[in-house]
């Protein structure tokens, strides 16, 4: 028996009506019978094409406002019949059932819905139920029905008419796939809507579109993104964003949300290798590229101002992957143009998750975003000596920094300035010796600085070393059962340092 099969009845029930005229049109210039529903009925009927009311087939008005229109044996049957069974077929002339060919179907916009902070019965109003069980109908028996499950599939529609209505089994079974891949993702906005509140364990997690980079990591990875980068940014030049470009722009979109000042930082590999706040921007850019020119080299920078036409100079003497700013200075995004490859981003005013994932060994681990950050009120003494106001000031930067850097971390900082991190160690030991010998060779000076750590200190010897370079202030989560030990040498040595009962690992 021949696997392709000829549309001869077409099922239409949409929401969105663009270019539903133009198969409609053609499905009536190839003899094909149209049933329709409500909205959809109404809009081909004004093309002057031939339609029929599925009401006239279930001889069932809709009813309950609309909530039940398609739900019948005749319109279900007519596309769940397996043309190959004999049992199927002496049912289906029993009760003069029509069979379908052809299914298409827009679901109501729940996701919109949702987004547009709609009210809580607007948003079940936009359910589908209709539409979803006719798409998951249509696909399951796709060896004889062409299940069209989105506005985005109408030119592979035309296509299909444009070539005689026919269709072969491959291209039903792969939108059949595609029709579940709608449904699964519709069910999964549904579950999550209703999960908001609850305290329930469930993973449940669809994105789309995809869109291929260009590798992952590595150029022998593949690499893909799921979700709409441009709901984030306005890409207005450069090449193509890689895996690792995203990864680093995530990093310095959470950093730079850390500060009100005018604040300019530079990220390598996730972690910030130069930041500063300064009245003037061109001054924060400046001293955060000094905080490490080397490693800025083919780094990410953002703000959270407005790039104007001095700093874009600046910026234009410095090889570097992106930029991202929520506006430009026309004549600062000209400068920042001459080169052909740099990706220059415009930040919207948009939020960000609040879960963070992400798939380990046979499983996935969820966790809320640390969204933590304490200010001066939250930080407690535990020296006899107290930060000066300034130090205040230092600590809290410090500490902003410590919290988007890789574990085990140390942060050096003064006058609102990084000086020099030491990320990624295993030791918190090697992590300062690392910050302190950057900090010494890009010709700071260390006297006056202070230190963040993002844990607590299990023995002494970070405030020891800290000391002999002239640091004054310490800023650390506490919690060590030898907290004691390194609050005595500072009280020994006219230290000061400060609690902040929090932690900031980031593996």
């Amino acid at each position: 028996m021949s696997t392709t099969k000829k549309i001869k009845t077409a099922l239409v029930s949409v929401y969105h009506k663009d270019r539903i005229d133009e198969i409609c049109t053609k499905l009536n210039e190839l003899g094909i019978q149209i049933i329709s529903t409500g909205g959809t009925k109404s809009f081909i009927e004004e093309l002057d094409v031939p339609v029929s009311a599925v009401e006239e087939i279930t001889t069932y008005p809709s009813i309950l406002g609309g909530r039940v229109k398609t739900l019948h044996p005749k319109i279900f049957g007519g596309i769940l019949s397996r043309r190959d069974e004999a049992l199927d077929n002496e049912q289906v002339k029993q009760y003069a059932i029509p069979e379908i060919d052809l299914v298409v179907v827009d679901l109501y916009p729940f996701e919109e819905t949702v987004a547009s902070r709609a009210s809580e019965q607007d948003i079940i109003e936009k359910i589908d139920i209709g539409g979803i069980s006719l798409i998951r109908a249509a696909a399951k028996n796709f060896k004889d029905v062409v299940i069209i499950s989105s506005q985005n599939q109408y030119s592979d529609l035309l296509d299909i008419l444009k070539d005689g209505a026919e269709t072969i089994l491959e291209k039903r079974k792969e939108l059949a796939m595609k029709a579940f891949d709608i449904s699964s993702h519709y069910d999964t906005a549904i579950f999550n809507f209703f999960h908001t509140d609850s305290d329930e364990k469930v993973f449940k997690y669809s994105k789309v579109p995809a869109k291929v980079l260009r590798y992952g990591e590595n150029p022998h990875q593949e690499g893909v993104f799921y979700g709409v980068f441009s709901d984030l940014f306005d890409q207005v030049h450069g090449k193509e964003i890689s895996y690792n470009n995203l990864l680093d722009i995530e990093a310095a979109v959470h950093l730079i949300d850390e500060f009100e000042d005018t604040t300019f930082a530079i990220l390598k590999h996730n972690n910030a290798c130069g930041i500063a706040s300064r009245d003037v921007l061109v001054d924060a850019y400046k001293n955060a590229l000094a905080g490490d020119p080397v490693s800025a080299f083919g780094g990410i920078l953002i703000t959270n101002r407005e790039i104007d036409k001095a700093t874009a100079t600046e910026i234009n003497e410095l090889f570097c992957e992106v930029v991202i700013a929520p506006i430009y200075a026309n004549d600062a995004l000209e400068i920042l143009k001459s080169k052909k490859n740099r990706i220059i981003l415009i930040r919207k005013d948009c939020e960000l998750p609040e879960k963070q994932f992400r798939s380990l060994l046979n499983g996935v681990l969820e966790q809320d975003r640390d969204t933590s950050m304490e200010n001066k009120g939250m930080m407690k003494p535990a020296t006899k000596k107290v930060p000066t106001d300034q130090e205040y000031v230092d600590l809290e930067f410090a500490n902003k920094l410590v919290k988007h850097s890789k574990s085990n971390t140390i942060v050096l900082a003064k006058n609102k300035q990084l000086m020099a991190s030491g990320v990624g160690q295993t030791s918190r030991v090697d992590a300062l010796r690392q910050a302190i010998e950057k900090a010494k060779n890009f010709g700071f000076e260390l006297k006056g600085g202070v230190m963040s750590s993002d844990a607590f200190f299990p023995f002494p010897d970070c405030v020891e070393i800290v000391h002999g370079v002239g640091i004054t202030c310490v800023v650390q989560p506490g919690g060590s059962i030898r907290d004691k030990d390194s609050i005595e040498f500072c009280d020994q040595h006219n230290m000061s340092m400060v609690f902040t009962g929090i932690r900031h690992f980031k593996h």
